[in-house]
């Protein structure tokens, strides 16, 4: 049985005190569910994970950073390494979020290298993959998906891949209000586990967490949990606000 993941991406919003603020009110919600029945992260932005890593540190929800770069030290201004996250007390970084990918211009070997970067310093990376709505429209979802699997997760072995947590995000149901439907959720999700089994084997591929992310919210965040492939959820929106948040976690349950 994969335990359920659900992590909260704050993006770029709070600010030192909210941010704190919304940590706090993350941790009283959870309770006891957060790590025994639920693992759940939040992703809050750079300057804010040491504040927030604080407020974090006596209970069972894990810090997570939005992004991460692919060298260790160096002459890179504005980049944060591995080492740097693991220091501040962060668990997990995102990889190829969809707004890196088409915001930022980040291609799939640049992730790649990002995955790869974060297993090397400890931390359990968040790979994203997911289409966008030309793309679903001319029926390239898989071609796309497919693609995005391939080359972000080149050269990665099957001990590396254990760390990986997967995270499908339409990109036409980011912050749109549109929301895939369960089955095409699970659809995806299906086809994602399809790859893990052909690329590494396939017990790695049942034990893999997929998420799925894309304007979840309390009211559909249970059904979205009730298909079979769909394992956690990466919450971007309704992250923001920690009585909706905790819903979302509940409703994993």
């Amino acid at each position: 049985m994969r335990k359920p993941f659900i992590a909260g991406n704050w993006k770029m919003n709070t600010d030192s005190h909210s941010a704190v603020k919304l940590a706090e009110g993350v941790v009283a919600g959870c309770g006891d569910t957060a790590g025994s029945k639920v693992d759940v992260a939040v992703c809050p932005p750079f300057v804010y994970l040491q504040a927030v890593a604080k407020t974090l540190s006596s209970s069972r929800v894990s810090l997570g950073a939005q992004n991460v770069y692919f060298e260790q030290k160096g002459a890179f201004t504005g980049e944060i390494s591995p080492a740097m996250l693991k220091d501040v007390g962060c668990a997990y970084a995102i990889c190829g979020h969809s707004e890196r990918r088409h915001v930022i211009g980040e291609t799939d070997e640049l992730i790649n290298k990002k995955v790869h970067a974060a297993i090397l310093g400890g931390l359990l990376p968040i790979f994203c993959v997911g289409e966008l709505l030309e793309e679903r429209k001319a029926n390239k979802t898989a071609e796309v998906v497919t693609r995005q699997m391939k080359k972000g997760l080149a050269g990665i072995s099957e001990e590396k891949m254990s760390a990986i947590t997967i995270a499908y995000e339409p990109v036409w149901a980011i912050g749109t209000g549109l929301t895939a439907t369960p089955q095409q959720a699970q659809d995806v999700h299906a086809l994602i586990r399809k790859l893990v089994a052909e690329m590494f084997n396939r017990k790695l591929a049942e034990e893999i967490r997929i998420q799925y992310g894309g304007s979840v919210k309390p009211d559909n965040a249970g059904e979205l949990m009730g298909q079979q492939d769909v394992d956690g959820l990466l919450v971007g929106g309704a992250s923001l606000k920690s009585d909706d948040f905790v819903a979302i976690i509940k409703a994993s349950v």
